[in-house]
């Protein structure tokens, strides 16, 4: 597989709902391509990933990957190539090794230890007591939230997907860590097509294409350096970003 993804007039309402959380959807996402998706919460961005990996089906329009259907493709095979690293993050009562092993049982420890420096995790992996042997509480408690994200990265980069897709998975952590993982991440998504919803602007600044999402349509799409010289929504979204980190280091000083 290569990882093109193409919805074509992709339109969606959720069963019981009258209203389609998101309408008209068109892009293409040629492969190795990082594509950003931004907008106010409910303006659509986890359902258009959620299409494209079939948890649900289109009401209208298509969504095909490497220009097939994905009705057409075995489900199995579909999601085998979509890693997901999601907000709340779910990390089993075992291992550190078997968590980040999870979907792909053929890994071996390099594999693992791989893809785990690849999330920025090996650090703080090694110095526990027992390393990846380490077991970890029901649903990770003994870990911080940045330590579970990391982890949950590193699960998604461990299977070897051709698409990744990061669903504001770095809102949990602190802005220092999230630029380690940012610049972790290069790496992992080298020739994998990415897909990055955030709420921050600062995450989507080198995606090769920002589509800002309002009521489940797509308002603007760019750079980030077009969408900001438009001075559109995406503009005042980064001024009001801006003002406020600004406001805090002011506090802060």
């Amino acid at each position: 597989p290569r990882g093109e993804v193409t919805l074509e007039d992709v339109t969606f309402t959720y069963p019981h709902t009258s209203k389609p959380a998101v309408r008209n959807i068109s892009f293409h996402a040629p492969s190795g391509a990082v594509i950003g998706l931004i907008g106010m919460t409910g303006s659509g961005k986890s359902t258009i990933t959620g299409l494209m990996t079939r948890f649900y089906d289109v009401s209208s329009g298509r969504v095909l990957y490497d220009g097939i259907d994905v009705r057409d493709i075995q489900l199995s095979s579909l999601r085998r190539n979509v890693g997901f690293v999601l907000q709340e993050t779910f990390l089993f009562s075992t291992t550190i090794r078997d968590n980040i092993a999870f979907g792909n049982p053929d890994a071996t420890h390099e594999d693992v230890e791989r893809a785990a420096r690849i999330a920025q995790a090996h650090d703080f992996i090694a110095e526990m007591p027992e390393g990846y042997d380490t077991k970890l509480g029901e649903r990770g408690v003994s870990l911080s939230g940045g330590q579970r994200q990391r982890v949950a990265i590193a699960r998604a980069i461990c299977s070897n997907p051709r698409v990744l897709v990061f669903d504001d998975a770095t809102s949990s952590v602190d802005t220092e860590t999230e630029f380690e993982i940012q610049q972790a991440l290069r790496q992992a998504m080298e020739n994998r097509t990415t897909f990055i919803i955030a709420q921050r602007v600062s995450s989507l600044k080198e995606a090769d294409e920002i589509l800002v999402l309002v009521d489940g349509e797509i308002v603007e799409r760019g750079t980030h350096i077009s969408l900001i010289q438009r001075g559109g929504v995406y503009a005042r979204l980064y001024e009001l970003q801006l003002k406020d980190q600004e406001e805090y280091v002011t506090a802060a000083d």
